[in-house]
């Protein structure tokens, strides 16, 4: 665990500074002795404060022997301080008490941004290698500005959280069965309530989608409700994640090479968890309700069948042609579970399409909204967290797509327009509530680390979640 107080550069062993484009430092120029010499160091090294840039200075007096410049480019924005307080974090790892000056450039939330940057810089999974490379850093310094230890801690909550969802995702599958996740759920929080249903209470409570999907599997399903419920919160949000802990793509099988990722098609459900989690932490006024079903989609002798009829848990009948489009049949039962508590907004998030993967590339979660307000509340919110969302439409047209000739509709319409016609399939579980569908298949897992994003599974929409929690916090009856 990383200490993370207020303090001077002297008691650090390297001091980080911010420089905006045109090698304009952004806070901080107080503690370099000699600024003209600096600026022929950055000038001789072709650093401009460019995003991403950084650069290694030795100084023959001063604070500290050792500065580092990172790049801002040209405006110092939340999200451009993040990614450069994570750049930084990763060239400095070999260092055990870093300072920096980043969270004074006068911008809002600079303190969560540095500190959520460098916790998630810094995040790697090492649990399953004999001989991880550990960071040396033991504290980071925040020099300067005025700090309150509460933004701190709210902030490490907030990191921590993206890292727990990180590392459920990253976990192999066979190390994280339904009930072993249903397990951690249980001990998220003393202020959190979870109700787990085994096989007994699925087939009692009639979560024919969470059923029908793990047919084929031998370790049995599990849906998980954690509730989290304020005595003076008069608004409640309802998350729903997906939570295919792996996904062969059942008996419409998927090639070998689109199964080596498939341990991450829990990433909704990751990210559900780790957000309840987190808004309890904060002590968020808004009742909050997560909804997790958990299965794998494999391909045993009792498998789903194609052509096969389930019944989600709101009485309407899916006829399932494709077994690989299995994340619709277990949100049917989330949705129409959650939709029972009454909620001001249900936002569902889970690595759906590949064809929003293919709208929108690895970087953009699709959103779907029933109302224009819940879509504005979310959207609000994703850009407050840094993570990128782009509001796609439900089509009304395309309804007659899903229309199946034995069933209340089918489980798939065909190549194009995927990640509408799936998305319209979930708008037939939620009633009236206002509600957001977030199809993460791109942003959830990654290839590379950059920034603040490592490679495998990011955490998308943990801090995006959390954000709406503290959006509606602010909206009390009055």
């Amino acid at each position: 665990m990383i200490d993370i107080k207020t303090g001077q550069p002297a008691d650090a062993d390297i001091l980080v500074i911010p420089v905006l484009a045109e090698r304009v430092i952004a806070a901080g120029s107080e503690h370099v002795p000699d600024l003209d010499s600096l600026s022929s160091l950055m000038d001789s090294h072709d650093f401009t404060g460019k995003t991403g840039e950084s650069l290694f200075v030795q100084l023959p007096r001063g604070p500290t022997e050792e500065l580092l410049l990172v790049g801002l480019g040209d405006e110092a924005d939340t999200e451009a301080l993040r990614r450069a307080a994570a750049v930084a974090a990763r060239k400095t790892k070999t260092y055990r008490v870093v300072a920096t000056t980043m969270h004074d450039v006068g911008i809002d939330s600079s303190v969560d941004a540095v500190v959520v940057g460098t916790l998630l810089g810094l995040y790697s999974f090492d649990e399953y290698k004999s001989k991880p490379k550990e960071s040396r850093v033991a504290a980071l310094v925040l020099v300067g500005g005025d700090v309150a230890v509460s933004e701190i801690a709210d902030a490490v909550i907030v990191a921590d959280a993206v890292s727990l969802a990180r590392d459920l995702i990253n976990r192999p599958a066979w190390d994280k069965p339904p009930a072993a996740i249903a397990d951690i759920a249980l001990g998220l929080s003393a202020d959190v309530s979870v109700k787990v249903y085994d096989k007994t209470g699925i087939e009692e409570a009639g979560f024919g989608g969470l059923i029908a999907v793990n047919l084929g599997a031998d370790r049995p399903a599990r849906m998980v409700v954690m509730t989290y419920s304020p005595q003076d919160a008069d608004k409640t949000v309802v998350f729903v994640g997906k939570g295919i802990v792996f996904d062969s793509g059942g008996l419409s099988i998927k090639p070998a090479s689109g199964m080596e990722a498939m341990k991450t098609d829990m990433a909704g459900a990751a990210a559900v968890m780790a957000a309840v989690k987190a808004i309890a932490e904060l002590k968020l006024s808004v009742n909050v309700v997560g909804i997790t079903p958990l299965t794998e989609n494999l391909t045993g002798g009792s498998a789903l069948k194609p052509g096969d009829v389930m019944r989600a848990y709101n009485g309407k009948t899916i006829e399932v042609l494709n077994t690989d489009a299995e994340g619709r049949l277990v949100l049917a039962d989330g949705l129409a579970l959650g939709i029972e508590s009454e909620p001001d907004l249900i936002i569902d998030i889970a690595t759906l399409t590949g064809a929003c993967k293919v709208a929108l590339g690895n970087s953009i979660a699709g959103l779907f909204a029933s109302t224009d307000e819940a879509a504005a509340i979310v959207a609000a919110a994703a850009e407050s967290a840094g993570e990128k969302v782009w509001r796609l439409p439900l089509e009304p047209e395309y309804r007659s797509l899903i229309e199946s000739d034995i069933a209340d509709m089918k489980n798939t319409a065909g190549r194009w327009g995927g990640a509408i016609t799936a998305a319209l399939i979930l708008a037939e579980f939620v009633g009236d509530t206002p509600w957001v569908h977030l199809d993460i298949a791109g942003p959830g897992r990654s290839e590379k680390s950059e920034h603040y994003i490592s490679t495998g599974g990011t955490g998308f929409g943990v801090r995006t979640l959390i954000e709406v929690a503290r959006s509606l916090e602010s909206r009390h009856d009055s």
